[in-house]
């Protein structure tokens, strides 16, 4: 709680709030200065996937530190950036072909949305100037990423300052698939929504399709019902439009593959990723190119007119080389599809009859929990009750770091838990995170 005077000269993301001071992490656990222990069941934003203290990917920063630190992009590549990208791609499905890195998330939605402007004028397409999102999606906080983004709370006070995106329905079959609808019709439904949007904006203005293969934190660990990606891949080849998934949050083995959208039986033309590609050692993202798109910058101008200082920074590329290596030669990544099995299984088995409980989604290591007054009819908690903070306070006296949101359904209405628990995460530390949870739901509902 704010006691009148601030901790010292940050301006904190909540300046009215007293934070507790992070010492140190070990595996699962951050622990702070007064000795308290957190079990870090969401990975902080999805992002701790190896959690907080793993040796090989901190000495590989320490050696990348030692030999290079930092040289720039306009003058040098570097060792690290150049066996990174060799790595992704290894690992990437035919056409992705280039790899473009950033500092973070929004900085790789923002180079995707211009390259995929850039990619249409090299083209001799200028008139393509729209993009499409989705509702109650999120692409990160910068301009053009809150622009493409759907979350009405994050966008309303910087709406005149945002390009004018469009946005579609998302994929959400808790409040959206309607009684009796198949999965087949509900896919077609929105199908047609899409189509219907590029028709209305005009089939050859469109630049991209924007989405999360898995959405997250603005909706909740929402995947996608079968066949859906298929539908928009087919829709977008069609209208000639660029299909952009964001992978930022569920990407990078979160959701049991190295790329959740292997399960979906597409591949897009850019990918962005981040959190889970540097696992919070030092601050990376990424956009995976399609060859076509990198081979019409190559051809036309001949240069992809965007740049930040720190993209390909030595340390960090380093630092995530790393961490690729312990997801895929060391093992971690097939965990994920076991522990998230036992997770699933914890989850369900603990709220599957709770009142206030009334979905049970995701995938991997990655689900939520939506909260609800009434179960039966899917009603909302009042917004004034702020659901989801009560729940993050309650959890942070459990000792437990979860990651609740508010406006599930609009941006206003709704409330969720998110979990991204990180890969090593052991069978005890799941029955340790279902049990804390529990209690912190429960003392979130005392008086409401």
């Amino acid at each position: 709680m704010y006691h009148g005077e601030p901790m010292g000269h940050v301006f904190h993301r909540n300046p009215l709030h007293s934070y507790p001071v992070a010492v140190a992490g070990d595996g699962a656990y951050l622990y702070d200065r007064e000795g308290r222990r957190y079990l870090d069941a969401s990975g902080g934003a999805a992002v701790s996937c190896l959690g907080h203290s793993d040796r090989a990917v901190i000495e590989a920063i320490q050696r990348q530190l030692e030999a290079l630190p930092f040289a720039h992009t306009s003058f040098f590549t570097n060792e690290p950036m150049e066996a990174l990208a060799d790595a992704l791609i290894d690992s990437a499905p035919h056409p992705l072909d280039k790899v473009y890195f950033t500092s973070g998330g929004s900085e790789a939605t923002e180079a995707a949305l211009k390259l995929a402007r850039q990619y249409f004028v090299e083209k001799g397409e200028p008139q393509r100037a729209h993009v499409i999102g989705r509702r109650q999606s999120y692409h990160g906080n910068t301009l053009g990423a809150l622009a493409v983004g759907g979350n009405l709370w994050r966008r309303r006070q910087y709406e005149p300052l945002l390009i004018g995106a469009t946005h579609v329905s998302p994929c959400y079959a808790y409040r959206d698939q309607r009684a009796g609808e198949s999965d087949a019709a509900y896919v077609e439904r929105l199908g047609a929504e899409l189509e219907a949007e590029i028709k209305r904006l005009g089939g050859d203005r469109v630049i991209a399709f924007v989405a999360e293969t898995v959405a997250g934190a603005t909706l909740g660990a929402a995947p996608p019902a079968p066949g859906y990606f298929r539908r928009v891949r087919e829709i977008c080849d069609r209208f000639g439009v660029l299909l952009i998934l964001d992978e930022v949050m569920c990407g990078m083995g979160r959701c049991g593959t190295l790329w959740a959208f292997e399960q979906e039986g597409i591949v897009p033309d850019i990918v962005t990723i981040a959190k889970g590609l540097g696992a919070g050692y030092q601050p990376i993202g990424a956009l995976v190119v399609s060859k076509s798109v990198y081979d019409a910058i190559c051809g036309g101008s001949g240069f992809f007119q965007h740049g930040t200082t720190y993209l390909g920074h030595a340390a960090a590329c380093a630092g995530a080389l790393a961490v690729q290596q312990r997801l895929r030669k060391d093992g971690v990544l097939a965990r994920v599809k076991p522990m998230g099995e036992l997770l699933e299984q914890s989850l369900r088995g603990a709220f599957r009859e709770h009142p206030h409980v009334g979905d049970i989604r995701g995938r991997g290591l990655f689900w939520a929990l939506e909260l609800v007054a009434e179960r039966g009819s899917k009603k909302p908690f009042d917004p004034v009750l702020q659901m989801h903070a009560r729940i993050k306070q309650e959890a942070l006296k459990a000792g437990l770091l979860c990651y609740p949101m508010g406006g599930t359904l609009d941006g206003v209405r709704g409330d969720h838990v998110l979990l991204a628990p990180p890969f090593i995460i052991e069978p005890a530390q799941i029955e340790e995170l279902v049990h804390k949870l529990g209690r912190s739901l429960e003392s979130a509902l005392i008086n409401t």
